[in-house]
């Protein structure tokens, strides 16, 4: 059972350290479950970053680069359909 949620948000774009590469995912990406690795999830905003209360300390966040996100994982799966990623993941 996942113990927290990490991040909710509109993006343009999110890339995954998968198991056969790293891919990356888009608005309207046809429906697709997968499995990942140990890596960084990279999240590219639609809009410039805005803190929340990250209680997991998860989140990394470059100030010089406002609409990217990178949350560390060390393995999981991702879906993603209708728009919308869930990611369990350590």
């Amino acid at each position: 059972m996942p113990d927290a949620k990490i991040f909710k948000g509109e993006v343009d774009a999110v890339k995954f350290p998968g198991k056969g590469g790293s891919f990356q995912v888009l608005k309207n990406h046809a429906p697709i479950i997968a499995a990942l690795e140990e890596g960084k999830i990279k999240i590219d905003l639609s809009s410039p970053y805005r803190m929340f209360n990250d209680l997991t300390g998860r989140i990394e966040h470059d100030p010089s680069k406002d609409k990217e996100l990178f949350v560390c994982i060390k393995g999981g799966v991702m879906e993603m359909l209708n728009n919308q990623i869930i990611v369990l993941a350590e």
